[in-house]
């Protein structure tokens, strides 16, 4: 399905009637061509939603303030939890899968806005001060005074993305089919903890070949890819509230202390600062 055919942004000659002060629109195509650097989306998603792929003609920051999205491009894949957003560029084709009921902060951003925008697809810290921006700009109009308010949130959330720290845990995924039936495999299956000969028949070649291609491919093992799987489905799981050392089990490890220190060496935090309160 990752082809030019997912479905292209009309080009909107005129905006609406109204259209800078009228209750916000849902489809994505009404907030390409606005006549501002940022144009901002809210809307809520049912658990087990999936958006097929597509693209857009603006560069895109994807946060859900609650819930869970998996997104993935033809390249790589990743777990977006409330703390995190994914910065994609323009024309990036992407899915998002819905885990969790999910309110949607979207944010359509000219790529001529700031020269610090990420020119690849990258997973962001969310700071407190940019989730509050994010939810301000979106009580702004469409069509925002940009000597007003709405200019002023604008240029800070632009200067916020510029600073906020780019998270580097991604699934990278391979073009190879005998290897991406392997990994394919391993996305359904974290907690699998068969060895890589164990996958020669699923691809089709042999332990020596498919250990070539993980680095060849990915740039990393076998085993540190695996791991990245783990860590990114254990995330879902700890938002969602599950204890540690049921997570720990799922994703293949024996003791949930082995766990949350190989969650804390890769991730930089331990997994219960990934709970999120109520109200918040």
């Amino acid at each position: 399905p990752w082809h030019d055919s997912a479905v292209m942004p009309k080009i909107v000659e005129k905006l609406p009637l109204g259209f800078a002060m009228a209750r916000r629109s849902t489809d994505a195509n009404d907030y390409q061509f606005v006549p501002r650097p940022l144009a901002a989306m809210s809307k809520s998603f049912r658990d087990g939603f999936e958006i097929a792929p597509h693209h857009h003609a603006r560069d895109q920051l994807v946060y859900a303030v609650t819930g869970v999205m998996r997104v993935r491009t033809e390249a790589e894949a990743w777990i977006v939890p409330p703390d995190r957003a994914v910065y994609l560029p323009a024309h990036t084709v992407h899915s998002i899968s819905i885990r969790g009921q999910v309110e949607m902060r979207t944010l359509y951003v000219s790529r001529d806005a700031s020269d610090d925008l990420p020119a690849t697809p990258t997973v962001l810290e969310v700071s407190p001060l940019l989730r509050e921006l994010v939810l301000a700009l979106i009580e702004e109009p469409v069509v925002y005074d940009e000597e007003g308010r709405g200019g002023a949130v604008a240029f800070l959330i632009l200067a916020e993305i510029a600073r906020a720290r780019r998270l580097s845990l991604v699934i990278p995924m391979p073009r190879d089919p005998r290897l991406l039936r392997v990994c394919n495999a391993l996305l359904a299956d974290p907690a699998s903890r068969l060895t890589l000969e164990s996958w020669v028949d699923t691809a089709g070649a042999s332990s020596r070949t498919l250990a070539r291609l993980f680095e060849s491919e990915l740039g990393i093992s076998f085993a540190a890819w695996r791991q990245r799987v783990r860590f990114h489905n254990a995330l879902e799981a700890i938002v969602a509230g599950e204890p540690i050392a049921r997570v720990a089990e799922r994703n293949g490890y024996r003791s949930s202390s082995a766990f949350s220190a190989a969650f804390r060496k890769a991730m930089g935090q331990p997994p219960s600062s990934l709970r999120v309160e109520e109200g918040t």
